[in-house]
């Protein structure tokens, strides 16, 4: 048994039963993180131990409250077991479901209207979550541990932060309702059982514009004008206002400038999950790719309210 998660376990009254030699212990994904699905006296959990220098940048007590928050919408898991000092975490494991992927969300019947209606869940849930989620403040401060970590950046990264202004101008001139948000829709924080969505890992989640959550899954599902469209619809129930199909649309290109610079924090960590310097170039790459389309234009009009 990996001694890191015996010592893990060791910390948890629920895993006091837990005899390492014999228990059911399987690795899962996540890049940042170590997870584990831990098998106890015929219940399975799940155990995620955080990652190095994660602390740079989560506020583990925020996502202490926002994770039990949206286990009491019914969009997550339950929490059993948090750490607010470092982070370590227990919950329940969801059975039957499927873990998705960018191929599964686009080849699975009704995937992306499931999505749709897990986010609208938490975005009308009552209680809301800790912390205010600033994408422009958020990227400042990414860019300031970037500076103290000395790692450099894809070469005209600030001023495609400053072509962001006009996203910036429109959002504040036209500010709109802001709900509790995942904030970080990975496809592989969502799970399927074919007739709901649930939605896990809210270390990023903060209130914000839902149509934040939309437009990040768009681009993380590598979703085409037919899978938006059945995920917008689902969500407003018809056909989307311009304002809210233009937030969604300016949003997909905004989430790719924030990760870009995630994506260079793990790099600079020797994260050894993946490629990180290729993650971020790819995403500044889309990104400028989304701006420099003649549609963004029209989402930031839509925004402002604009008719073409």
């Amino acid at each position: 048994m990996d001694p890191i998660v015996a010592a893990a376990a060791a910390r948890i009254p629920e895993l006091q039963n837990w005899v390492g030699d014999t228990a059911d212990c399987q690795r899962l994904g996540g890049l940042t993180n170590l997870v584990y699905r831990i098998g106890v006296d015929d219940e399975d959990y799940v155990l995620r131990i955080p990652g190095d220098g994660t602390e740079a940048y989560i506020d583990r007590g925020v996502e202490a409250h926002n994770a039990r928050v949206a286990a009491a919408a019914g969009v997550s898991a339950e929490v059993l077991f948090f750490d607010e000092a470092d982070g370590l975490m227990l919950a329940r494991y969801l059975d039957g479901c499927t873990t998705m992927t960018p191929d599964t969300f686009c080849t699975t019947p009704g995937a992306p209207m499931r999505a749709a209606v897990a986010l609208k869940r938490m975005h009308e849930f009552s209680r809301p979550f800790q912390f205010r989620f600033e994408l422009f403040s958020m990227i400042d401060d990414y860019l300031a541990t970037l500076s103290k970590l000395g790692a450099k950046l894809p070469d005209g990264y600030y001023d495609v932060v400053k072509e962001a202004d006009i996203v910036r101008l429109a959002v504040d001139d036209n500010a709109g309702s802001i709900a509790p948000c995942h904030c970080d829709p990975l496809c592989e924080n969502f799970l399927d059982n074919g007739e709901r969505m649930w939605i896990v890992d809210w270390e990023y989640s903060g209130m914000n514009d839902p149509m934040w959550d939309l437009g990040d899954l768009s681009v993380e599902a590598g979703f085409d004008p037919e899978h938006d469209e059945a995920m917008l619809r689902a969500y407003c129930g018809g056909r989307p206002p311009d304002a809210v199909r233009g937030r969604m649309t300016v949003y997909k290109a905004m989430c790719d400038l924030l990760w870009t610079l995630w994506g260079l924090i793990q790099h600079a960590n020797d994260n050894p999950a993946d490629d990180f310097w290729a993650y971020a170039s790819n995403r500044f790459e889309r990104c400028k790719a989304l701006m420099n389309n003649p549609e963004f234009g029209v989402a930031v009009d839509a925004i402002k309210g604009c008719r073409p």
